[in-house]
């Protein structure tokens, strides 16, 4: 019998993701690939899998899962209220999320809405036994590619597990929320500031701008103050970067992400510094930010010491209890004399 887990009933928008489709933008393709990098780096890191793995990457609300496999160890990652069920008549058992958990045979994992966040990740030990497409398992669905059969997950897909059963091992969790950072969105100019009035750059990085509820995959469009264009909106159409920020003749601007087209004939004003990306990942329509330019330098160095950080969170991984059992590393660290606590 063949470890998988059958979708029961799909969450809003879910798809399997990994690093992204590196190295053929040249033929069209898109990179696709996490919105956050971060949350399914350690998710990963949570259940053993090089952090590159393949995962399922929840979009406002997660799936019900049914665990068809002798055991699995899945992680989730993301401000999610996960659930439990035993069996068909059993209640649901509330589960943390940020930790990995064994789960066994018959039980239905409710990944549930993620809270305050577009973007949640769930890994699974092992990872998924899917066909590489370009090097990634990652899905782009506006071509049908990668992932499963190309497209956001749907009832009773069955998704094959690598692993039969889960690895020997104590479960493991954060010890503190991942720090994202807050204040301004970091740019660098470019790669067509030159298309803008000096106007219109400084309306951009003095304004606040409104997430739309034109937000997906592919980009953001931003409502707020208009950016005035100097030299037109139109350009030769041109490589897309991760993160680039477009400006329409409408003078409203949108953040390119994963699933962002490879070329465009828009000017751009900036690119989102890499460190940031993560950030608009997982904002909702109705959040706010603003902009604050520094240079590639500055860049370079604030996604080194965010790689560092990242590595100190994993390094921090502390040993996670069963849920309703007995955390003994504490219970050893107080006096116990007949069972009475002093």
């Amino acid at each position: 019998m063949t470890a998988a887990l059958k979708v029961v009933r799909p969450g809003l928008f879910d798809t399997v993701q990994d690093f992204g489709r590196i190295g053929f933008m040249a033929l069209g393709m898109p990179t696709a690939g996490a919105m956050d990098r971060i949350a399914l780096s350690l998710a990963n890191a949570l259940v053993g899998n090089p952090l590159d793995t393949a995962c399922i990457e929840i979009g406002v609300m997660g799936p019900d899962l049914l665990v068809e496999a002798d055991s699995v160890r899945i992680a989730l990652v993301g401000p999610l209220s996960p659930s439990l069920i035993d069996g068909p008549d059993a209640a649901p058992k509330p589960l943390e999320s940020d930790r990995s958990h064994l789960l066994k045979r018959g039980q239905i994992l409710k990944v549930g809405m993620i809270d305050g966040s577009s973007t949640a990740y769930l890994a699974i030990a092992g990872g998924l036994d899917l066909p590489v497409f370009m090097g990634s398992l990652s899905t782009y669905s506006r071509a049908g590619v990668g992932g499963f059969d190309g497209r956001k997950l749907a009832a009773d897909d069955v998704l094959a597990l690598k692993r039969d059963a889960a690895p020997a091992g104590d479960e493991r969790k954060l010890g503190s929320p991942f720090d994202y950072g807050k204040g301004p969105v970091r740019i660098i100019w470019g790669p067509q500031e030159e298309y803008f009035s000096a106007k219109g750059r400084k309306t951009f990085v003095e304004s606040e701008y409104t997430v739309s509820k034109e937000a997906d995959r592919m980009g953001i469009r931003l409502d707020g103050p208009v950016i005035e264009h100097e030299k037109g909106a139109d350009i030769i159409s041109d490589g897309i970067g991760p993160g680039a920020i477009q400006v329409p003749g409408a003078g409203l601007p949108i953040v390119l992400l994963g699933d962002r087209q490879t070329v465009g004939g828009y000017s751009k004003i900036a690119t989102v510094a890499s460190v940031d990306l993560p950030r608009f990942g997982r904002l909702l329509p109705g959040q706010t930010v603003r902009f604050q330019p520094i240079t590639v330098a500055e860049a370079e160095t604030l996604r080194r010491e965010q790689e560092q950080r990242l590595k100190n969170a994993i390094a921090g991984f502390q040993t996670a209890r069963p849920p309703g059992g007995i955390d003994l590393a504490k219970l050893y660290e107080v006096n116990l004399i007949d069972g009475v606590v002093f």
